[in-house]
């Protein structure tokens, strides 16, 4: 039976996501493109978790033997990090969150804050360089995204870490599991479970 045109982007965005590092996004435009398809009606995009499922896919067939340990690494990074910014509610998110991160993978961390200043406060504070980028929040406002640079002895090479910047009211909807039963973040505690249970 052949791939519908959603399957195929699919199928095209993971190996983006995996082989460049790509978000998800990004990825599913770039693979219409790749597949000749410059416009693509938002019926046949496929939705992330479809995206999220190719990559499963996608590590076990081709990474299996690296991407554990690539996981941990980032994981164990993570760690670090919601530890030291514990002040300010840390959560991880995104692909290190997940399970699908490799080493080209960045970290995501949601900071919920009393103030939306505090995050920058704190980092000026402990002497960390950061740059300021904004994304749309969960209330559809755009919310600050303050990127340092770990050295990452894990991997040799720099790794992003992202830091989103939310009121603390959208911690109670950032911690209800999804159609799958996962949430899309967690503490450290929950982290720490993870690291202990792989």
């Amino acid at each position: 039976m052949a791939a519908t045109l959603t399957e195929e982007i699919a199928a095209a965005a993971a190996r983006l996501v995996v082989e460049e590092g790509m978000e998800y996004g990004p990825a599913k435009r770039k693979a219409a493109r790749v597949l000749g398809r410059h416009s693509v009606r938002a019926a046949e995009m496929p939705g992330n978790e479809a995206v999220e499922d190719e990559v499963r896919a996608y590590l076990q067939l081709f990474c299996a033997d690296t991407q554990p340990a690539e996981l941990r690494a980032l994981r164990e990074l993570a760690a670090r990090w919601m530890e030291r910014l514990a002040p300010l509610r840390p959560h991880l998110a995104g692909a290190v969150w997940r399970g699908t991160a490799t080493r080209l993978s960045d970290v995501h961390l949601q900071l919920y804050c009393d103030d939306p200043k505090q995050a920058e406060i704190f980092l000026l504070d402990q002497r960390v360089p950061y740059d300021v980028g904004s994304r749309p929040g969960p209330r559809g406002q755009s919310i600050d995204v303050l990127t340092v640079a770990d050295t990452g002895r894990e991997r040799g090479a720099p790794v992003g870490v992202h830091l989103s910047v939310l009121d603390l009211d959208d911690l109670r909807g950032a911690l209800k599991p999804d159609a799958r039963g996962q949430t899309n973040c967690g503490d450290l505690a929950a982290l720490r479970r993870m690291l202990a249970a792989a």
